[in-house]
């Protein structure tokens, strides 16, 4: 092989058919599903109105209190609210899950497609769908990438840690994500203007019960996704490569049946 010749090419068309898709279905992730939650408050009003209504006929004038009626009613109104609002911060995190993972889905595909240009054995392909993110970026570092040291890469990966956290709940990922995007890890007592209202409760009392995506940073975790498919490079010669993980040269050695380190 000379030095010019491409192991990996994003075409234009392809390119932008990512961005389309990912871009539709974060608008109508939107349209469909989280516009529904934005007149929460209206709708505990009505959960309040409703239960006087359904209860009406419980009401004794010469027994009740009217005030402890109409406190039921409150409290009612209140837990429809607590309620509908955990379902708008679950539906949230459901989108944030669903784009990041067909980013990372369509990522692979084409690393494993592009490489099936030029390389024929399994072993290669299975080892990039297996790859953790760490060690996908290595590979993409290794290719003359320098995508850590991108802004959206940082989104990218607290993305990741906040679909993990999601998911599995406790664990090494939430742990690393209190520690390095503490600020997807909510305190209950701050309402969403930042404002808190009871002493802080510290970073290392909360739980993954405390993961919050705003509106704000699941836009911006959208954003990222775009960035990257728009910083793809456009052909990743052989002369780019300045190195790749001993994982995949040991995955593409074994395909051609050779040793690592033989010549």
């Amino acid at each position: 092989m000379t030095g010019t010749y491409v192991l990996f090419q994003m075409w234009g068309p392809f390119r932008q058919s990512l961005i389309d898709g990912h871009l539709f279905f974060v608008e109508q992730a939107r349209k469909r599903l989280l516009t529904q939650f934005e007149n929460i408050e209206a709708e505990a009003d009505k959960a309040s109105e409703d239960w006087l209504e359904n209860n009406s006929h419980r009401f004794d004038p010469d027994r009740d209190d009217p005030g402890s009626f109409y406190e039921a009613a409150g409290e009612a109104g209140i837990e429809f609210y607590r309620l509908l609002s955990e379902m708008r911060d679950q539906t949230q995190l459901s989108v944030v899950a669903g784009m990041f993972h067909e980013w990372d889905k369509q990522l692979r595909d084409w690393l494993v497609r592009e490489i099936g240009h030029w390389h024929r054995g399994d072993l290669a392909a299975e080892k990039i769908w297996k790859a953790n993110f760490s060690d996908l970026a290595d590979l993409l570092e290794g290719f003359g990438w320098k995508i850590r040291s991108t802004g959206y890469f940082k989104l990218l990966d607290a993305c990741r840690l906040v679909v993990n956290v999601y998911k599995h709940g406790e664990g090494t990922a939430f742990e690393n994500l209190k520690r390095e995007f503490p600020e997807y890890v909510v305190d209950p007592f701050t309402d969403e203007n930042g404002v808190k209202f009871y002493n802080d409760l510290g970073i290392e009392w909360r739980d993954h019960t405390h993961l919050k995506v705003s509106d704000v940073q699941l836009q911006a975790f959208a954003d990222a996704i775009v960035s990257f498919w728009k910083d793809v490079p456009e052909n990743i010669s052989k002369a780019d490569v300045t190195s790749v993980p001993a994982w995949f040269e040991k995955a593409i050695l074994k395909d051609r049946g050779q040793k690592a380190g033989a010549k």
